[in-house]
């Protein structure tokens, strides 16, 4: 009796596999924000609506604006430097909102992490998947936020915006990219009862210290024994080239060369992710 060999072929590549569980694993994180999208408008326009307003609105009607030395002038100077640090705050915040935050608490109490890396795919692509969907709300806030910090000032207060369309469109995507593989590094990092270690030891720094209320520029003017400290500290900080590129693309003021900002925000993307990834399986396996 002669036994035939049995052959079975994949009906597709692993390659198409892994881009199929990708995509529904993104699907998915997206339709939830579609579900929530309130809450998550909400909890994206609420603190850079409150930093517009207080500085650009409240501080300049009450006569304490900054830069009112310069009359409604410097208050339009320091509006029109403020916008884009909004905007690239806003990005950070989403990030570590949308990957650090859910990543330790599906770490934590709920253990989602648990059904998600039943998926199947390798488990660097679940990471890769959160990633790419907090990209996207990265995006989303940055795109709810600007018209709001465009427009919330005082009467004879305005930002004096000129939109790079060819920045602005390729360095969001790629600040969102940087900021949610931080978060991947935040999240897989810190335990759930650490959160506000993170905040106040990460977070805090990295938003006074990112440029979002001053030019990296004008930072040479503090020095000791002729040395600009405080312009070289900052360039460890990712956000000091987020805020320095949003500026480029959305202003005419003085900013960081963008043949320095896109390679450094490409070189902190690689590094976070591939801290993130490595934490993420240690995480995952242990």
């Amino acid at each position: 009796m002669s036994s035939a060999a049995i052959t079975a072929r994949p009906t597709r590549s692993v390659f198409a596999a892994s881009r199929s569980a990708l995509g529904a694993l993104v699907k998915r994180d997206l339709l939830v924000l579609r579900k929530h999208a309130g809450e998550f408008a909400a909890r994206t326009i609420m603190q850079p609506l409150l930093l517009v307003f207080v500085f650009l609105y409240v501080f300049p009607s009450i006569g304490q604006g900054v830069g009112g030395g310069g009359g409604k002038a410097g208050e339009s100077d320091f509006a029109t430097v403020l916008v884009p640090g909004v905007v690239a705050i806003t990005i950070m915040f989403q990030g570590i909102q949308s990957v650090a935050i859910q990543l330790s608490q599906e770490f934590g109490y709920t253990r989602e992490i648990e059904d998600r890396v039943q998926a199947p795919c390798p488990l660097w692509l679940v990471a890769v998947a959160r990633v790419l969907s907090g990209a996207a709300q990265g995006m989303i806030s940055a795109i709810l936020v600007f018209p709001i910090a465009a427009v919330v000032h005082a009467p004879g207060v305005e930002a004096h915006l000129s939109v790079h369309w060819w920045v602005v469109v390729t360095l969001i995507p790629l600040a969102c990219l940087a900021m949610t593989s931080l978060g991947l590094v935040l999240g897989t990092t810190f335990e759930p009862r650490n959160i506000g270690l993170m905040f106040g030891f990460v977070v805090l720094p990295l938003v006074f210290l990112g440029g979002t209320y001053y030019q990296w520029t004008k930072l040479s003017a503090i020095q000791v024994g002729g040395f600009p400290w405080l312009q070289t500290l900052v360039l460890v900080n990712p956000l000091i080239y987020i805020a320095e590129g949003m500026r480029a693309g959305l202003t005419e003021a003085s900013h960081m060369h963008l043949y320095v900002v896109y390679p450094v925000l490409i070189g902190f993307c690689v590094l976070f992710l591939s801290l993130g990834l490595r934490n993420f399986r240690r995480r995952v396996l242990s």
